[in-house]
C-alpha cells in the first residue's frame, strides 16, 4: 500500500497516551497524538489520498531532509485543492509550493504542557485558526499532531473534575466552618463557666490577704500583753510551726493570686480564640492575639523552646480576628512540632545557646511599590515566624506548596492550606514560605493596612 504514495510519506500512526484517567495536572502527552510526517517534495495528490483513507487525521507534519519544516492541516490542504483551478494548478505540485500559499501561524507546545493551559492558548488564536491542529514537541525533539477536538473534549473532562473538586472543597469547608463554630461556642461556654469561679477567687484574695494580716497583728498584740509565756500556747505554736506560717502565708497568697491571674488570662485567651464567626472585620491588636496563642501552647514549649518576640509598632488591623487566631495557632504549632526533636538534641548536647531550639516572631509595618503607575505605595503589616530547625527538603516544601493550590482535592486539606486561604482570600493578604535545610523555616504573612 505504501508504494502507491510518495516514498517519503510515513504512514500515519496514532500514538495513544497513557491509560490512566485524566486529572487536574494531566499534560498533552496523555492525549492521542498522530505521527504523520511527509517530505515537502511529495505532491498534494499523494497526501490527499492518505487523508481520504484516514479522515480522522488532523494534518501532516512537513519535513525537509528529516527536519521539521512546518505543518499543514487536512482542512487547509483540501480547501486549496477544491478551489477553482486548484486541481489543475496545485494537484501535482510538491507540498513546498502548496505550503507557501497555505502557510498559517502554528501553535507548537511541549508535551509537558498542562491540558487546561494548552486549551487556553488554543482559544487565543484568531477565529480562522481555531480548528487548526496543535503541534506537540516531544522530549526527544520529534513532532506530533493533536486534534483540537480531542483537546477540547479532554479540557471539558478536566473542567468537570475541577468543578467536582471545588464542590467537594466547598462542602468540606462548610463542614469545617460549622465544626469550628460549634467548637468555638462550646469552648466559649466552658471558658465562661471557668471564669466565674476564677473571678470569685480573684475578687476575694484581697480580703483574705487583709484578714490574714489583721489576724497576725492581733496575735502579735496578744503576745506583747501576756504577763508570762503559756506552755499550752507555746506547744501549739511549735506544733503548727507558727514562725514559718507567719512568713509563708503572704507568699502563699501571692502564689494563689499569680495562679488565678494566669488562669484568668488563659480563659480570656480561649474566649478570644473562639471568636470565629464574625461577619465584618474589626480592628484588633495582633500582638495580643499572638501572646494569647503563646499562652495557650505554653505547656508544649516551656523550658524546651525559646520564644523571641521582636514586636514593632503596629496600628490596629481590620481583620477577622478569630480566623487569625486559627492561622497563628496553626503556624506556631507547626513550628513547635518541627522543633521538638531539636529540643531533645539540645538537651542531650547543649553546646551553645545559639543551638537551642528557637522561634523568633517579628512584626513591622512595611511599604511596597504599587503595581499601578501613579498609585501610592501600599502599606502592609508583616508578621514573620522563623524557627532554627533543620528545615524542609525540597520535596517536602513542594508538597506543602502544592497543598496550597486550589486544584487539590478536599481530602488533602492541611492546616497550612486553611491558613493560606484565610490570609489570601479572606483578608486580601500574602502568604510566603521559606525553608532551607540546615537553616530553618520561615512563614511570612502580609496583611494590608486600610
Amino acid at each position: 500500500m505504501a508504494q502507491e504514495y510518495c516514498s517519503e510519506i510515513s504512514l500515519p500512526l496514532l500514538l495513544s497516551g497513557s491509560d490512566r484517567d485524566l486529572n487536574l495536572e494531566s499534560t498533552l502527552e496523555e492525549l492521542q497524538l498522530y505521527n504523520f510526517q511527509v517530505e515537502t517534495s511529495c505532491t498534494g495528490t499523494e497526501v490527499a489520498r492518505v487523508f481520504e483513507k484516514n479522515p480522522l487525521l488532523p494534518g501532516a507534519i512537513l519535513v525537509e531532509q528529516g527536519k521539521y519544516a512546518g505543518m499543514i492541516s487536512q482542512r487547509r490542504l483540501l480547501e486549496f485543492l477544491i478551489r477553482p483551478y486548484g486541481q489543475e494548478l496545485l494537484f501535482h505540485q510538491p507540498l513546498s509550493v502548496i505550503y507557501s500559499y497555505a502557510r498559517t501561524p502554528i501553535l507548537i507546545l511541549p508535551e509537558s504542557t498542562p491540558i487546561l493551559a494548552a486549551m487556553q492558548l488554543a482559544l487565543k488564536r484568531s477565529p480562522e485558526l481555531l480548528a487548526e491542529p496543535v503541534v506537540v514537541q516531544t522530549v526527544d525533539n520529534t513532532y506530533r499532531l493533536l486534534d483540537v477536538q480531542q483537546l477540547n473534549i479532554a479540557s471539558w473532562q478536566i473542567r468537570g473534575i475541577e468543578t467536582q473538586v471545588r464542590y467537594e472543597r466547598s462542602q468540606a469547608q462548610m463542614i469545617q466552618n460549622d465544626k469550628m463554630a460549634s467548637l468555638g461556642r462550646l469552648v466559649d461556654g466552658i471558658a465562661h463557666e471557668i471564669l466565674d469561679p476564677v473571678s470569685f477567687i480573684w475578687g476575694n484574695l484581697t480580703y483574705v490577704s487583709n484578714y490574714s494580716q489583721d489576724l497576725l497583728k492581733l496575735i502579735a498584740a496578744y503576745e506583747s500583753h501576756l504577763p508570762s509565756p503559756n506552755k499550752e500556747i507555746d506547744s501549739l505554736k511549735e506544733e503548727i510551726e507558727f514562725d514559718f506560717l507567719e512568713q509563708d502565708i503572704l507568699q502563699a497568697l501571692t502564689s494563689i493570686r499569680a495562679g488565678a491571674e494566669r488562669l484568668k488570662k488563659l480563659v480570656i485567651s480561649l474566649q478570644n480564640f473562639c471568636h470565629i464567626d464574625e461577619v465584618y472585620p474589626k480592628p484588633a491588636d495582633l500582638h495580643a492575639c499572638i501572646d494569647n496563642i503563646l499562652l495557650i501552647i505554653n505547656s508544649q514549649i516551656r523550658g524546651e523552646i525559646e520564644i523571641v518576640k521582636n514586636y514593632g509598632s503596629l496600628p490596629p488591623v481590620y481583620c477577622f480576628i478569630g480566623e487569625l487566631y486559627q492561622v497563628f495557632m496553626n503556624l506556631l504549632s507547626q513550628s513547635v512540632d518541627w522543633l521538638l526533636d531539636e529540643a531533645v538534641r539540645y538537651q542531650l548536647n547543649p553546646i551553645k545557646k545559639a543551638d537551642k531550639p528557637r522561634i523568633e516572631i517579628t512584626t513591622e509595618v512595611i511599604s511596597q511599590d504599587s503595581t499601578t503607575p501613579g498609585a501610592p505605595d501600599s502599606r502592609w503589616v508583616a508578621i514573620s515566624i522563623r524557627d532554627n530547625g533543620s528545615g524542609m527538603s525540597q520535596e517536602l516544601k513542594q508538597q506543602i506548596l502544592d497543598s496550597l493550590s486550589v486544584k487539590k482535592r478536599a481530602d488533602k486539606e492541611t492546616s497550612l492550606a486553611v491558613s493560606y486561604r484565610i490570609i489570601t482570600a479572606r483578608h486580601g493578604g500574602k502568604f510566603h514560605l521559606f525553608s532551607e535545610v540546615g537553616v530553618g523555616t520561615k512563614f511570612t504573612i502580609l496583611l494590608p493596612l486600610l
